[in-house]
């Protein structure tokens, strides 16, 4: 029987050492890379995944040139995320190898984190913390004291855009906040927990907007002046789906104007950003470092799924192909 050999290009982050990969070590001869450099091409990437049938990456690309230099022997890719743009798909499909995504595993942890964030915008935790810790409830002259307005939920409007199976969980956990959900999405019908509406008719109606889908060439920098301009005064946004949906610029123009009240965004248009992206110095913005999908639980279920996509493949079953 052939000897499949698996490499994995860039597994540190789904596995920084707390999980195993004993599940893909039992499908076949396993190979796993932390990091797999890619800014000088794909020189690197073809070291080590030449002769592989299984090529597995997180954000390492995966171009048109590489999979054909990897051709006659590669025969999958597997994602270890959802989203699946650092693989040429077409290419993909047109070498007959079917590359399968990872859609499933981080509901309940990004629905979590984006109301982290929220709430966080709203009550400022971590800032007053740090400000009892440097002695200033300690000198008030007054029992409480506070630096930022405190914002209650109940009654206001839940934007979102996007309602996938993230979307329909932060919509769940905004009626739990006795929030008032609308959301505006090509596919998917309204439920108990959100109404459908337009996308103008959203930006008209939110006090909060979230987003939660999918990153196309047409939605890119959806969120931009013209945007922001269509939304209510005061409105804050929420991004846990992919930095480019946000023209970074107009948001932290907006910012620094107090037309947006507040942003948190655990995503951005370049990862790990320039220094100079203008959100990192914008008044009244949070910026996470891309950790909403990242609890342990969320990567074994990853993980779990990922072993899962491989043994389906190798059975003639492949699942979450993502090129069909």
């Amino acid at each position: 029987m052939e000897e499949i050999k698996i490499v994995v290009l860039d597994g540190y982050t789904e596995n920084p050492g707390d999980l195993s990969w004993e599940g893909l070590e039992a499908l076949g001869r396993l190979t796993v890379y932390d990091r797999t450099p890619s800014k000088d091409g794909n020189g690197e990437i073809l070291l080590r995944a030449k002769g592989a049938q299984i090529v597995i990456t997180n954000k390492t690309p995966l171009t048109e040139a590489t999979l054909r230099a990897l051709m006659p022997e590669l025969r999958y890719i597997g994602v270890l995320a959802t989203g699946y743009n650092v693989v040429d798909t077409a290419c993909a499909k047109e070498l007959g190898v079917p590359v399968c995504n990872i859609p499933t595993y981080g509901t309940t942890a990004v629905a979590q984190f984006t109301m982290a964030l929220l709430m966080e915008l709203c009550h400022h935790v971590g800032a007053h913390s740090d400000r009892v810790r440097r002695g200033a409830w300690s000198d008030s002259v007054d029992f409480c004291f506070w630096d930022y307005p405190l914002i209650e939920l109940a009654g206001k409007t839940m934007g979102l855009i996007g309602y996938g199976r993230i979307g329909k969980a932060v919509a769940a956990l905004a009626k739990a906040f006795g929030m008032r959900a609308v959301f505006y999405d090509t596919f998917a019908q309204a439920d108990e927990n959100a109404q459908k509406v337009s996308l103008d008719a959203l930006f008209a109606q939110s006090d909060v907007i979230s987003l939660h889908c999918p990153l196309f060439a047409e939605n890119t920098g959806m969120i931009d002046a013209a945007a922001i301009g269509n939304m209510k005064p005061g409105v804050m946004i929420l991004n846990t789906a992919r930095g480019p949906l946000i023209n970074e610029q107009d948001l932290a123009r907006a910012l620094g104007e107090g037309r947006v009240a507040g942003a948190a965004v655990d995503v951005l248009s370049q990862e790990p950003p320039s220094r100079d992206n203008p959100l990192l110095s914008a008044p009244n913005c949070l910026v996470t470092p891309h950790i909403a999908w990242a609890p342990k639980e969320s990567r074994q279920r990853l993980m779990d799924i990922a072993v899962d996509n491989v043994r389906a493949f190798l059975e003639g079953r492949p699942k979450n192909v993502v090129n069909p």
